[in-house]
């Protein structure tokens, strides 16, 4: 079972984005679960979404898991919350910050010896959306880390998902960012 772990501020699109990604996947024929968890439920406030992959039925519903992929939208959860938590030897971390790999790891000496990738994905998408939305990014980083599914896949699959509430400008953006999140992430 794939399991995934989204660290995130309430109004980031963590949700979304584990929303979206399990709709697309969930398209393969794979089974998938995509849940948040909130403590306080206003905009800003710490929160965790998570994804479960796998070929089988799923029967765990827990919050708790030994994620695969850890993924941190929002750079200054990286020192504030425990995103290390229950990880895996193999856990994978794709993290958002402005700063370059070294002077990130420098920062975060604890994960010096891990498989880390970074992309600055608040900065995308400002320049995508004109606001920090970073769920989308996100996604490309994801895709790229994780080999998952095929780029062109998920962007005509994601299209689908997006085109039921979304205007085609913002279709076409997000299509845009995950592309080049694809293209940046280290």
């Amino acid at each position: 079972m794939l399991e995934i772990r989204w660290h995130s501020r309430a109004g980031q699109g963590a949700v979304t984005g584990a929303k979206g990604l399990a709709d697309v996947i969930a398209g393969t024929g794979k089974e998938v679960q995509a849940f948040a968890f909130y403590g306080s439920a206003k905009r800003g406030a710490a929160m965790t979404a998570y994804n479960r992959i796998d070929e089988n039925p799923i029967l765990n519903h827990e919050k708790f898991m030994n994620p695969d992929y850890i993924l941190v939208i929002d750079p200054g959860l990286t020192y504030i919350a425990d995103i290390c938590a229950n990880e895996k030897p193999t856990t994978k971390y794709i993290i958002t910050t402005h700063l370059s790999k070294e002077e990130f790891l420098e920062s975060k000496p604890e994960l010096k010896n891990k498989e880390v990738y970074i992309l600055d994905c608040i900065k995308l998408s400002m320049e995508a959306f004109g606001k920090s939305i970073p769920n989308a990014p996100m996604l490309g980083a994801f895709l790229k880390v994780s080999q998952s599914l095929d780029l062109e896949f998920f962007l005509e699959s994601f299209k689908k998902v997006l085109g039921k509430k979304l205007p085609q400008k913002i279709i076409d953006a997000n299509m845009e960012v995950i592309r080049k999140a694809y293209n940046e992430v280290k």
